[in-house]
């Protein structure tokens, strides 16, 4: 039997709600294709922080560096708001994404049939549209130098190296070879140099992929075009701080965070995650939407090699979906462990 060791973080808030639907899920996959995941708890964030004094502690990153993938819920919450930067949960998870390396973020944005009517959109602006943003993760204005504060001001440095620009970019297009074929650069060019330089490397490694069409689009008129076209995007590529903003603008059309997964990858170990937060207000109450948990778990297998039973959990997660199953924030009734235990057995049906 094929086994693989799976670093858990559960997080805060409805971390550990919806990382448990998610263990619940994978282990039924693993029974129908023949493999097993062994699963080691680690602490990252708030919880951390309360237990140990740090956001990240050293055993979390050793942990997650000898396991096959991490498997990660949702930090944060205004318990640890008012904390000094370098004991907020958020710095935790920027100093785990650096120490393993993991400079692409890739997010998909997939309006399910069902959810047509969901999303904040037309129908017929909506329908069809399945669209992947690649964000780069460990470079630009959130971790550029010089930043700092004086008297009367404070500043933040955009800046990239040619070697950031063309591994984000090889990603991309080796996505878009996946999928439909088009790469849509998105950056600032006509303002920012950074951005510029940018343009010209994705340039370079675009002449690498011949079959892959690449556009570029500055991204006021890309936030615009998502709400107005979103069909017309196949492979979104960009930059930290626009893919940050970008994303959630795309996780939005689908009509409800609680749907989409994601996958931080690039270094030995990758990490997967739903897009969403932690949830403080409605931690613990057993109402929190584990389909975005569960999705990204599904991407996990996908990175592992178990193709099948990425396909497996999202033919079950449509079929339950498909059946009128709806967790509060889709406009039903269901509790987080019912959803879980529907997709769960449906994981045997399909």
């Amino acid at each position: 039997m094929r086994e693989y060791k799976i670093a858990v973080i559960e997080g805060d808030g409805i971390g550990p709600e919806i990382i448990r639907e998610a263990i619940k899920v994978l282990d039924k996959v693993g029974e129908k294709e023949g493999f097993k995941l062994n699963y080691s708890h680690y602490l990252l964030g708030g919880v951390a922080v309360d237990k140990t004094g740090d956001p990240c502690p050293p055993e979390t990153i050793e942990g997650a560096l000898n396991s096959d993938a991490v498997l990660f819920g949702a930090i944060g919450g205004p318990k640890w708001d008012t904390l000094p930067k370098e004991k907020r949960p958020e710095t935790g998870l920027l100093k785990i994404r650096k120490e393993l390396g993991l400079f692409a973020n890739l997010r998909p944005a997939v309006v399910f049939d069902q959810f047509v009517d969901a999303s904040p959109l037309k129908p017929e602006v909506v329908k069809g549209v399945d669209l992947l943003v690649v964000r780069e993760l460990t470079g630009g204005i959130y971790f550029g130098q010089p930043r700092g504060r004086e008297e009367n001001q404070a500043f933040n440095t955009m800046r990239y190296t040619r070697e950031e620009i063309e591994r984000i970019a090889h990603i991309a297009f080796k996505e878009a070879q996946k999928r439909r074929k088009k790469v849509t650069s998105i950056d600032k060019a006509n303002v920012l140099e950074v951005s510029q330089f940018w343009r010209e490397i994705v340039e370079e490694v675009a002449k690498n992929y011949p079959d892959v069409e690449l556009e570029h689009m500055y991204v006021d008129n890309g936030a615009m075009q998502l709400v107005r076209n979103p069909r017309q995007f196949d492979v979104i590529l960009t930059g930290n701080i626009f893919g940050d903003i970008l994303s959630d603008e795309a996780s939005m059309i689908v009509g409800s965070i609680g749907l989409l997964p994601s996958a931080s990858i690039g270094g030995k170990v990758g990490l997967f995650e739903p897009i969403h937060g932690s949830a403080p207000d409605i931690a613990g109450k057993g109402i929190a939407n584990p389909i975005a948990t569960i999705l990204s778990a599904g991407m996990m297998l996908g990175y592992l090699g178990e193709v099948e039973g990425e396909r497996r959990i999202k033919r079950a997660v449509e079929k339950v979906l498909a059946e009128g199953h709806r967790t509060p924030d889709l406009g039903g009734n269901l509790t987080t462990q019912e959803m879980g235990d529907l997709i769960a057995k449906a994981v045997e049906e399909v």
